[in-house]
């Protein structure tokens, strides 16, 4: 019987000061806008499949599968596919640090390659398998793994990482919620506020809802729902026209949401505000 013990020492490195902010998986199809877009996070994407070009700083940049894409913060960029090949792909979304390559130091996007190395797309695929099953303490597990992930790429790429400031990610946010108060009325999605921002939807959707408590899709029908009221109180307008007006999609969206928000139809809250207001004033009695 042979029976080796190998005695494991403390480790030198702390855990790594990152937090994943989203992780998404994407594939071209019809519907891919290829919008120039920044953030102020690092993000990691990595080909999963297919064949395009990534666009930074007036730079184009042929990418196919097992490529992985570091794009540090506040970089503009883009990815476009090839219609014959389309792209898919997996993105990190990673605030807290940034990358640096020791021959490029002030690099703003990094290019590697892992077809020799299949444990990064396994690591990666076992991080999207828990994202989706989202199974108990699914979130620690993929934290662990990014941190798997950084670690294994920086013992075989050379780069280094380094801390980074999420200060500007407020006054992101905050521009959004400005934008929607003035625009409520208008057609807005998260595309739409993604590309006002030039930022990706998803850290969009997640910082929003960390900085106010809701989604700024929430939001906007919050902002809807309050003018609506007003006007209902204080017009005789038509339901159809109030919505309209509000910038609902259609009147039975504007009816669904109303209700949920207020547990009322709109017609119902339009009665009970008309009834308080004819309902006379009791006499004071003098004393």
């Amino acid at each position: 019987m042979s029976n080796e013990i190998y005695e494991i020492p403390p480790s030198k490195r702390g855990h790594l000061p990152v937090k994943l902010l989203y992780v998404t998986k994407s594939k071209y199809g019809k519907d891919w806008y290829s919008i120039n877009h920044t953030h102020h996070f690092t993000e990691l994407l990595y080909i999963t499949k297919g064949k395009g070009t990534f666009i930074y700083s007036n730079k184009e940049v042929s990418i196919k599968e097992y490529d992985l894409i570091v794009i540090n913060p506040n970089i503009e960029h883009t990815e476009k596919s090839s219609s014959d090949y389309p792209l898919e792909y997996i993105v990190l979304g990673i605030q807290g640090l940034a990358f640096s390559a020791a021959d490029d130091p002030g690099s703003q996007v990094s290019f590697f390659n892992y077809k020799q190395e299949h444990d990064i797309t396994l690591f990666l695929q076992q991080l999207m398998k828990e994202v989706l099953n989202q199974k108990e303490d699914y979130e620690l597990i993929i934290e662990n793994i990014l941190e798997i992930v950084l670690l294994k790429m920086m013992r075989t790429k050379n780069f280094s990482l380094e801390k980074t400031s999420s200060e500007k990610i407020s006054k992101d946010m905050a521009y959004i919620k400005n934008y929607i108060k003035q625009h409520f009325r208008e057609e807005i999605n998260l595309d739409t506020l993604a590309e006002v921002g030039h930022i990706n939807k998803y850290y969009l959707s997640h910082s929003f809802k960390k900085a106010f408590g809701v989604s700024p899709i929430e939001y906007l029908i919050q902002m809807r729902i309050r003018e609506s009221k007003i006007l209902l109180e204080t017009t005789n307008y038509p339901i159809s026209n109030i919505s309209a007006i509000t910038g609902f999609s259609s009147q039975s969206f504007f009816a669904q949401s109303f209700k949920r928000v207020t547990n009322m139809s709109p017609s119902q809250y339009r009665n009970t505000k008309n009834s308080k207001k004819s309902k006379p004033r009791k006499a004071q009695t003098k004393q």
